[in-house]
């Protein structure tokens, strides 16, 4: 019979041995337990341990309290600051955990239909369009470099923030008259460029031959309201031009309320639609200063109420955020705002702001019979799990109207000048 050498033998026990350890139940509890953990106060959280850790808070400025059992570690937030708890085992630190305790925080949950109105930045080029002259069909936007998308700030020198702004330039232009100089704002670059109207042979007038346009307007779902400093957040996502496909740079805006007239079920390859109308009053209920990745922002000059929910709920941060069941707060028909079922399928913890941080699945059968799943216009409708507010929907699957991503509630509170962590980075915008 073959014998293994001693070493070999040696060398295979103790791999199996630390393989064991590796994998053990105490030693896995150890590494899930967080380095870094952020609470709001009156919060608490719960931690399993091993019978072999012991904690203690080491830091003097009692944010935190501990109750230690034998295989659990609750964490209670008492008032903001930090502190640091330390894990032992015989004496001997093992772990350290940094707490953060934030000012206790609470939000309005929305859900209400809003229509929007944006006026952008100067006037956008949407198209160009070929004029017929002496010399043929031609486009002297395009002639000059001036592309889709970009924006017009000013003409010879003369700020440009309207379409009734640019035809006195073209009207009052002849053929022997020096070029047009045109500033333009293309890809958060100030460029000049200088072009040449040229005459309709058959309207007898001069023209750009570009396709200008100096506002948008759509429909979309209110998502939060913070009652101390009355901003909001909306859509969970940038509006971006119809024909550019570009985001809108905002000079400013409104929002109105809205009423949803029907719905246009979404299915497999055709994400379906909110069709709504502005409330007949038009009454501006907001303003819009900010068109971002993570939706619209500005503040609300009259009192919004879903009839759901209209007391501050506490948000949850992206690490808080768990796998399983959740409501959205919506309107599929009227004003009325309704809560449905949907699963939150997966969460990722973000470090930094990113506009995908779920994935959701709609269980509501009342609201799949009725859309389809999440419908355009329905991007800002609130989630909400275990009494928090944990972000929005933003967007659906075209190949799977049932399911759709959403966007962390940390990251539009972020984007609203709200400032959570008490940073003062963006306060005040």
């Amino acid at each position: 019979m073959k014998r293994i050498p001693l070493r070999k033998t040696a060398g295979i026990i103790l791999l199996v041995s630390l393989l064991a350890i590796f994998f053990s139940h105490p030693l896995q509890q150890y590494f899930a337990i967080p380095t870094n953990v952020t609470l709001f106060e009156g919060q608490e959280k719960a931690l399993t341990k091993s019978d072999l850790l012991k904690a203690e808070v080491v830091s003097a400025s009692n944010s935190v309290s501990i109750a230690k059992e034998s295989d659990a570690l609750s964490i209670h937030a008492a008032k903001s600051g930090y502190d640091q708890v330390v894990l032992n085992i015989a004496g001997i630190p093992v772990k350290k955990m940094n707490i953060e305790v934030l000012k206790d925080f609470k939000v309005i949950p929305g859900g209400q239909s809003i229509g929007v109105k944006l006026n952008t930045l100067g006037v956008l080029v949407v198209g160009h369009h070929q004029i017929t002259t002496e010399k043929g069909a031609l486009s002297p936007g395009e002639i000059a470099g001036i592309k889709v998308g970009d924006i017009i700030m000013a003409i010879n020198g003369q700020k440009i923030t309207k379409m009734q702004d640019v035809a006195p330039f073209v009207n009052g232009y002849r053929g022997s008259a020096e070029p047009l100089v045109v500033d333009i704002f293309r890809d958060n670059e100030k460029i000049t460029r200088k072009i040449e109207p040229l005459k309709d042979k058959n309207e007898e007038v001069y023209k750009l031959g570009l396709y200008i346009r100096d506002s948008a307007a759509g429909i979309g779902t209110m998502t939060f309201y913070h009652p101390e400093t009355r901003k909001y957040g909306a859509l969970g996502h940038v509006i971006s031009d119809m024909d550019t496909k570009k985001p809108i740079v905002v000079k400013d805006g409104q929002i109105v309320k809205s009423t949803v007239t029907s719905i246009e079920k979404g299915s497999n390859g055709n994400p379906g639609e909110k069709l709504a109308r502005f409330a007949a009053d038009r009454e501006v209920i907001g303003n819009i200063t900010r068109n971002s990745p993570f939706g619209i922002f500005g503040r609300l000059t009259k009192q919004m109420e879903n009839g759901i929910k209209n007391t501050p709920l506490p948000i949850a941060l992206s690490n808080e955020v768990e796998e399983g069941p959740a409501e959205i707060y919506t309107v599929v028909e009227g004003n009325k705002v309704e809560k449905f079922g949907i699963e939150i399928i997966s969460t990722i913890p973000q470090k930094f702001p990113a506009t995908k941080g779920m994935v959701l699945k709609v269980t509501d059968k009342r609201l799949l019979s009725k859309t389809g799943g999440i419908v355009q216009g329905m991007s800002g409708s609130p989630i909400i799990q275990k009494g928090k507010v944990v972000g929005a929907v933003t967007h659906v699957f075209v190949n799977d109207p049932t399911s759709g991503y959403g966007v962390h509630i940390e990251w539009m509170l972020n984007e609203a000048g709200i400032d959570i962590y008490q940073n003062d980075s963006k306060a005040g915008r």
